[in-house]
């Protein structure tokens, strides 16, 4: 079947529907939709997606999309399309950028932060606890352990299960519910399904039409189809040869092979990381 919209689980489609000034207002839409009405985004600003670290030898960190809303408060989003083990770990260490970048200089400063949002749109089932959970919508902040009250609401992190939504269009009822229609099943529609007559999802499905893509688009979307195709393929490789046991022992000899292979068929290095759990150092050492 030839698609008619984008893929939003591929690098272009994710960042042209929420990474670019031209559509912010689907950022918007969604943040908003997302928040059940506890925030009210008006307006964002993209802030620089790539972090250097305070030392020379520290790692960096690369977000999808990264963001401040009209208050300040700091949006990092990220589509994470397979499993890391360490993921909760990584989105940690995401998260310590937009707090350490608040830091002034000079003595004046009383260490009062702005809100930091790390969110992690998964096409995978989380586990670690919550892979039998029904719920696709993970919200955790800082909790005092006896009481279960927040201890503190500045920092928030949320995990969204794409493959747990199973919502049917005729089921559809919030925004948010909406939006994760889309998410799920852009690609596999050919046409604006009924239930989305919203003006954001005008906009949504004009800007995801690949027919409207001129030549350079399209061959950056192509690209980026056959990187993602590339990732889903060496997964069920690496299934069959029972590769996610090997991670799970944490067998370095097996990672370096599928790291091997990603880089072999020509996966961007920063993708081979997410997918094989190996650091920057050790993937460029493979090459």
């Amino acid at each position: 079947m030839v698609e008619k919209y984008i893929n939003p689980h591929t690098d272009f489609g994710f960042k042209r529907l929420f990474g670019s000034e031209f559509n912010k207002e689907l950022l918007i839409s969604f943040l908003n939709a997302m928040f059940h009405g506890e925030q009210n985004v008006q307006d964002i600003t993209y802030l620089n997606s790539e972090q250097l670290g305070d030392r020379a030898d520290a790692r960096r960190a690369i977000f999808d999309v990264y963001c401040e809303n009209d208050k300040g408060e700091k949006f990092i989003v990220e589509m994470q399309n397979v499993y890391q083990e360490f993921f909760k770990d990584r989105t940690i260490y995401y998260s310590t950028f937009p707090i350490r970048e608040q830091a002034q200089r000079g003595g004046d400063w009383d260490f009062h932060l702005n809100p930091v949002y790390t969110i992690g749109l998964l096409n995978f089932n989380f586990a670690d606890g919550l892979e039998n959970a029904k719920r696709w919508h993970h919200e955790v902040k800082l909790m005092e352990v006896d009481t279960h009250e927040v201890f503190y609401d500045k920092l928030t992190y949320i995990y969204v299960e794409i493959p747990k939504f199973d919502k049917k269009e005729a089921e559809l009822v919030t925004m948010y519910d909406k939006w994760m229609y889309v998410l799920k099943n852009l690609s596999n529609l050919m046409q604006r399904p009924a239930a989305l007559q919203e003006r954001v999802s005008t906009r949504l499905f004009e800007q995801a039409e690949i027919s409207k893509f001129d030549k350079q688009e399209l061959k950056l979307y192509e690209d980026s189809v056959n990187a993602y195709r590339d990732i889903v393929n060496a997964i069920r490789t690496a299934e069959k040869t029972k590769f996610a046991e090997g991670m799970a022992k944490g067998e370095k000899e097996t990672k370096e092979k599928i790291a091997a292979n990603l880089l072999a068929l020509g996966v961007p290095i920063e993708t081979v990381i997410q997918a094989s759990g190996l650091s920057e150092e050790e993937v460029k050492a493979i090459l």
